[in-house]
């Protein structure tokens, strides 16, 4: 890549000025309305010195790039990026469709990312009840340490305590709709063979 592909966001020393206050106001209306640090309480945090202490001018970049999801506003991906969960199946389709069709500043990424998740939620235990060693819902969702560890008590004070009725739907709602799933399509599938 050559060094004017490389766009400014990514080097040490920015290659092009900023806009001119006079073309930011002429262009954005309302631009410049927190000029004055008194009306902006995070005026000392914007204040950076002019040596980063960066030993870099573009950092080196990790191989295996090609392939991988990034946003739809950055040139490329990111020089450092994480490879310890790759996307896979249905959830890896829907994670990929955000990242190639929508920006970051839309709803539409976001909501696709969570259902990405949830649906790697699924496929995990699906997998785990193909694999003959399905998941426990009673141990892994900390079911027991309610009666063992003082559950209620131990919530008191906390600023999340009017969740502890939804707390049990969530972690219990999908369990008992995939068992209320499973049992009507057994009984279907009986009504079917019967002779």
């Amino acid at each position: 890549m050559t060094e004017p592909d490389i766009p400014s966001a990514y080097v040490r020393d920015k290659r092009t000025a900023p806009p001119s206050r006079e073309e930011l106001r002429a262009r954005i209306p309302g631009w410049g309305v927190d000029l004055d640090p008194a009306d902006r309480p995070s005026s000392p945090k914007l204040q950076y010195p002019a040596e980063t202490g960066a030993h870099w001018d573009f950092p080196e970049r990790q191989p295996g790039s090609a392939g991988r999801e990034r946003s739809i506003e950055h040139a490329f991906v990111t020089p450092v990026f994480g490879t310890a969960q790759p996307l896979h199946g249905l959830s890896g389709a829907i994670r990929r469709l955000a990242y190639e069709r929508f920006g970051e500043g839309r709803l539409a990424h976001w909501l696709l990312l969570v259902v990405g998740d949830r649906v790697d939620a699924g496929e995990s235990h699906l997998r785990s009840f193909l694999s003959g060693h399905p998941d426990n819902p009673v141990t892994e969702t900390g079911v027991r340490t309610e009666f063992s560890h003082a559950g209620l008590r131990s919530r008191s004070g906390r600023s999340d305590r009017r969740h502890h009725l939804l707390d049990p739907v969530l972690v219990a709602g999908p369990w008992v709709a995939g068992a209320g799933a499973a049992f009507l399509g057994f009984r279907r599938l009986a009504r079917v063979l019967r002779p």
